[in-house]
C-alpha cells in the first residue's frame, strides 16, 4: 500500500446489519458465503447499532460485534468501523431530553428518526464520546479493522438555548465587537441593530428570517460546530486507542453544510451516490454524477470512496426504478474512473422491516444468488479484482470548475434577481458537462483552491468574492490560463455585502468590462445569443478542404454557433476593452453584448453574460480546449457516450461508459489496450470499455 491507500486493491463492499439477525446465526455464514462469490472484501458495521451495542446507559453488549467481525475475517472480509452517533438509543434521549433538536420555530422535538439531535448537547457529546472510546478500545488493534467512519450524513441544524449560546459565541470570535457584526450585517437597514451579541437569535420564521448576514453566518456556523462534534469523535476514537483514518460520508448536493470545511476535518473523503437512473436522459444523469464524483475527489486531491450506492431500486424517491441490464457495473466503474477506490452498496442484506425494507440490496428477501442483482454484483467484483492496479492512482485535470458553497448560501437567500429559481447548479452542472464534452478531465474546486495547475478555469455564478479570489483569478489570466467567468458574478464579499463600485469586482479590467443591470426572465420565456457576422468568427460547418477551420480572427477562429438561445436571467454589460463575440437577439438590449474575450497578460478571460444553454456551452468550451492545446480523452465519441481517466504514473486507464440501451463503437487509440470490455471497441447498452495506455 502507498499513502494514499488504505487497502491493497480497490474495496468492494456495503453496509452491513447483523445486529438485525442476532437470533440467526445461519443468516451469518450465509452471507459471508455470498459475499465472497461476489468478491465483497470490505463491509462497514454497526452505523446504526447503538441501541445493541448499549442496550441500557452504560451497560454493553460488545460480543456480538466481536464474533461477526473475528468471523469476516476469518473468511478474508474487512472492515470498516462505524460510531453509532447517527442514531441515538431511545433510553439517551429519555433520560438526556436536551440532546434532541429543536427547530427553528423553537419546538422541541420528539425522538425518532436519524440526526434529531443537538451537536452543542454536553449530554450528547459526553455518551458518545463514551462509546467511541469503547469501541477503540475494542476494535482498534483488530486486523479486519481499516477504517473508522464517524456517524452518518451528517446534516440539520437545532436552534436550543445551548446552540444559541454557542452561536453568540462563535459570532463574538469572528467579529470581535458588536459595531463590526452590525456593520457586516448592515444592521441598520430595518432598524435591526444589535447593542449586545446577548440579543442574537438564530434565523427563524417566527423572527428574523431576511437580514442575510444573519443567515450566511448561521449556516457557517452550523457547519463550524457539525466539525467541532467530528473532532470530537476523532479524539474519543484516538483516546480509545485507534491509529487507523477517519471518514464520514458526504451526500449528493448537499447545501445543509459546507463539505469544503468538513472534508478537512477528515482522512478520506466518502459519499453516498444515489443518482435516479432511467427518470430522464441518462447521459444527463451520467454527467451531474460524475460532477459529484469530481468533487468528492477534487476536496481532497486524492481517491475518495463511494461508500454507498444502491445495488437495485432506491425506495425513496417518487419512483422507485429498476437499474436497467448493465447498469450497476458501469455506474460502479464510473466511480473508479473519477478516482473512488471503492464500491459500496447499501444495503449488503435488505432489511425485513422498518423504512428501508423495499430499498436495494445486494442479498435481497428472497436470499438466493440466482437473481439478475445478485449476477450483476458478481461481475462487479470481477472486474474491480482485475483492476487493483488503479488503486491509489490519480486523476490529472488540467480544467476545474469552481463552486462554492457560502456563495451559493448567500445568492440564493439574498432577494433577487430571480426569487423563483436562479438554477445555480444547473449552470455549474453546463461548464461542467461542456469541459468533459470535450474530453478534459475536470475538477471542481473551492473558490479557495489553487489554480496553477489548470490551463482552464470556469467560475459560473461566483456571486460572493471572498478575499484574495480576484487576486488568484488574475494571477491565473495574468500567467497564461484562461477563465470563463460567468452573470451575476463578483457581486457581493464574504458578508454579502454588495461591493461599491464597478463590478465584478476587482477584475473588470482582467474582463475587459463591468456590469450594468441584469434582468430576469419568467419560466418559458427565452432571448438569443447571436453570432457577429463581423467578428471574424466561425460557424461550425465553414471548413476548408484540409478538414480545418478556415476562418481564423485574433482570437484563433474559435467556431460558435450562429444562434443559442437563453434563459433566466440576462446580463448587461458594458464592454471596457473586452471584444464582443456575439449578442442578444431580442428585447430592448438586443444588440448588447453576451459573449465576450478579454486577453489580459498572457492568457484570456471569457464572460457568458446569460443563462446560454448547453449546445452553447459544449461549442464555447470545445473550442477553448482546442486553443488551450488539450487533447480530448477520447476522439470522436458517440452519442451518450463520456470518457474519464486515471493515472499510475507509468499508465493512464480510459475508462468510455455508454449511458443508453443502443449499441456504439469507440476508436480505440493506436497502442492502446483494452483491460475490460469487449475487444473490438463495441460498447453495448448500458456498458464500458477501460483502455491502458503509456501515460504522456
Amino acid at each position: 500500500m502507498n499513502n494514499q491507500t488504505i487497502f491493497p486493491s480497490l474495496i468492494h463492499g456495503g453496509d452491513y446489519n447483523p445486529d438485525q439477525w442476532l437470533d440467526r446465526p445461519d443468516i451469518l455464514e450465509e452471507d459471508i458465503r455470498m459475499m465472497k462469490k461476489a468478491k465483497i472484501n470490505c463491509v462497514s458495521l454497526a452505523i446504526f447499532a447503538w441501541s445493541t451495542l448499549e442496550p441500557e446507559e452504560g451497560k454493553f453488549n460488545l460480543q456480538w460485534l466481536h464474533d461477526v467481525v473475528d468471523r469476516l475475517y476469518e473468511n478474508g472480509i474487512y472492515v470498516i468501523m462505524a460510531t453509532p452517533s447517527g442514531a441515538r438509543p431511545r433510553w439517551l434521549a429519555q433520560k438526556y431530553p436536551e440532546v434532541l433538536r429543536v427547530n427553528a420555530r423553537r419546538e422541541r422535538m420528539l425522538f425518532g428518526e436519524r440526526h434529531n439531535h443537538c451537536y452543542t448537547s454536553p449530554a450528547y457529546r459526553e455518551k458518545v464520546r463514551i462509546i467511541d472510546r469503547k469501541l477503540a478500545e475494542e476494535f482498534a488493534s483488530h486486523p479486519a479493522v481499516i477504517l473508522w467512519h464517524i456517524s452518518n450524513e451528517f446534516g440539520g441544524d437545532c436552534h436550543c438555548p445551548l446552540c444559541q449560546e454557542a452561536f453568540r459565541s462563535w459570532l463574538k470570535d469572528r467579529y470581535g465587537s458588536i459595531d463590526k457584526l452590525n456593520h457586516a450585517w448592515w444592521t441598520a437597514f430595518w432598524s435591526h441593530t444589535y447593542n449586545d451579541f446577548s440579543q442574537i437569535e438564530s434565523p427563524s420564521p417566527l423572527g428574523d428570517s431576511s437580514l442575510h448576514g444573519l443567515s450566511l453566518d448561521w449556516m457557517r456556523f452550523v457547519t463550524a460546530q457539525t466539525a467541532d462534534f467530528i473532532r470530537v469523535e476523532k479524539q474519543a476514537l484516538k483516546d480509545g486507542g485507534a491509529l487507523q483514518p477517519v471518514t464520514t460520508n458526504l451526500m449528493r448536493d448537499f447545501t445543509g453544510l459546507d463539505y469544503s470545511v468538513i472534508s478537512k476535518e477528515i482522512d478520506i473523503v466518502s459519499w453516498d451516490n444515489y443518482p435516479f437512473w432511467h427518470t430522464g436522459s441518462d447521459i444527463e444523469i451520467a454527467y451531474e454524477t460524475a460532477l459529484q464524483h469530481d468533487l468528492m475527489r477534487s476536496y481532497r486531491q486524492k481517491p475518495f470512496l463511494m461508500m454507498e450506492s444502491s445495488p437495485s431500486s432506491m425506495n425513496w424517491p417518487p419512483l422507485s426504478r429498476l437499474r436497467r441490464p448493465g447498469t450497476v457495473p458501469l455506474t460502479s466503474m464510473q466511480a473508479i474512473a473519477h478516482g473512488s477506490d471503492s464500491v459500496q452498496y447499501f444495503q449488503i442484506r435488505q432489511s425485513r422491516g422498518s423504512s428501508e425494507k423495499f430499498h436495494g440490496a445486494v442479498i435481497d428477501h428472497y436470499g438466493g444468488e440466482d437473481t439478475r442483482v445478485f449476477s450483476e454484483i458478481c461481475r462487479t467484483g470481477e472486474d474491480l479484482a482485475s483492476l487493483s492496479v488503479l488503486t491509489g492512482s490519480r486523476v490529472d485535470a488540467k480544467a476545474a470548475v469552481i463552486t462554492d458553497m457560502e456563495s451559493r448560501w448567500a445568492m440564493e437567500a439574498a432577494a433577487g434577481p430571480r426569487n423563483m429559481g436562479l438554477h445555480y447548479y444547473e449552470a455549474v452542472q453546463k461548464s461542467y458537462r461542456a469541459l468533459r464534452e470535450a474530453g478534459l478531465n475536470v475538477d471542481v474546486i473551492d473558490s479557495s483552491a489553487p489554480l496553477d495547475s489548470y490551463k482552464i478555469v470556469a467560475a459560473p455564478m461566483l456571486y460572493m468574492y471572498k478575499e484574495g479570489v480576484p487576486d488568484r483569478l488574475r494571477s491565473f489570466v495574468r500567467q497564461g490560463g484562461i477563465l470563463i467567468q460567468t452573470y451575476w458574478s463578483g457581486i457581493v464579499d464574504e458578508s454579502d455585502l454588495c461591493f461599491e463600485g464597478a463590478t465584478p469586482h476587482d477584475l473588470t479590467d482582467v474582463l475587459g468590462l463591468r456590469f450594468e443591470e441584469i434582468d430576469a426572465l419568467p419560466d418559458g420565456v427565452t432571448n438569443r445569443f447571436v453570432r457577429i457576422k463581423d467578428a471574424g468568427i466561425c460557424s461550425d460547418t465553414v471548413s476548408d478542404n484540409s478538414g480545418e477551420n478556415s476562418c481564423e480572427n485574433a482570437e484563433g477562429g474559435l467556431a460558435l454557433p450562429e444562434s443559442c438561445a437563453c434563459e433566466y436571467l440576462c446580463e448587461l454589460v458594458k464592454p471596457e476593452g473586452a471584444k464582443v463575440l456575439m449578442v442578444y437577439g431580442d428585447d430592448f438590449y438586443a444588440g448588447h453584448p453576451a459573449l465576450t474575450v478579454n486577453r489580459f497578460g498572457e492568457g484570456a478571460a471569457y464572460y457568458v453574460a446569460a443563462d446560454a444553454e448547453q449546445a452553447f456551452y459544449t461549442c464555447l468550451y470545445r473550442e477553448i480546449a482546442r486553443k488551450a492545446g488539450l487533447s480530448p480523452l477520447l476522439e470522436d465519441l458517440p452519442d451518450n457516450t463520456c470518457a474519464a481517466s486515471r493515472t499510475d504514473g507509468q499508465y493512464e486507464y480510459v475508462f468510455a461508459g455508454h449511458y443508453a440501451p443502443d449499441c456504439v463503437q469507440i476508436k480505440v487509440p493506436q497502442g492502446a489496450e483494452i483491460l475490460c470490455g469487449n475487444k473490438d471497441g463495441i460498447l453495448d447498452g448500458y456498458s464500458y470499455i477501460i483502455l491502458r495506455r503509456i501515460s504522456s
